[in-house]
């Protein structure tokens, strides 16, 4: 898709696209905060994922799309985002149940919580010239760096969605 984007639009865009960010996160949150953590690696009968997937997953995903593809990867994120944490939770990983050699929930949420401070500074402190930069397949909403931005809140919600359903599967009551 090919869309001219003026710079009023791209900064209205980017103030949009935070607004829904935080409101995702802040529902992703109240899940979580509903969930006993001793629950969080169970795997109901015929799902094949945890709660503890779906945080480390969004965690990963987070900094792939409003850090990576937004200033590529720079030396500080070895700690930020470890190999071992891109291979149990990037896209196409399976969830293991056994939390033994696996962080913690509270591991989780604190890398959660780290990457989602991170993330917000670099897109608050991009350029929008900058957020109109090309970026490679695979892209959501536009071929850009503020596609990445906007595809974020989306995601986060799906993710949200899967833990809903998780909660409700563990015998939970729904949080809304």
């Amino acid at each position: 898709m090919s869309v001219e984007l003026d710079i009023e639009t791209v900064e209205k865009s980017r103030a949009v696209a935070l607004g829904q960010i935080e409101f995702a996160r802040q529902y992703t949150l109240e899940l979580l905060d509903n969930t006993p953590q001793d629950l969080w690696f169970q795997m109901p009968a015929g799902l094949p994922t945890h709660v503890a997937w779906q945080v480390g997953h969004l965690a990963y995903s987070q900094y792939g799309l409003l850090v990576f593809r937004q200033r590529g990867r720079e030396p500080e994120d070895l700690e930020l985002v470890p190999g071992t944490f891109r291979k149990k939770y990037g896209r196409g990983t399976t969830p293991d149940a056994d939390p033994a050699g696996q962080p913690t929930p509270d591991e989780l949420l604190q890398r959660l919580s780290t990457i989602h401070q991170r993330s917000i500074e670099v897109v608050t402190e991009s350029s929008p010239q900058r957020l109109l930069e090309p970026i490679d397949m695979p892209y959501a909403v536009y071929p850009n760096k503020l596609g990445a931005i906007l595809f974020c809140p989306l995601h986060e919600h799906i993710h949200a969605g899967q833990i809903g359903l998780l909660r409700r599967m563990l015998g939970l009551n729904p949080v809304r």
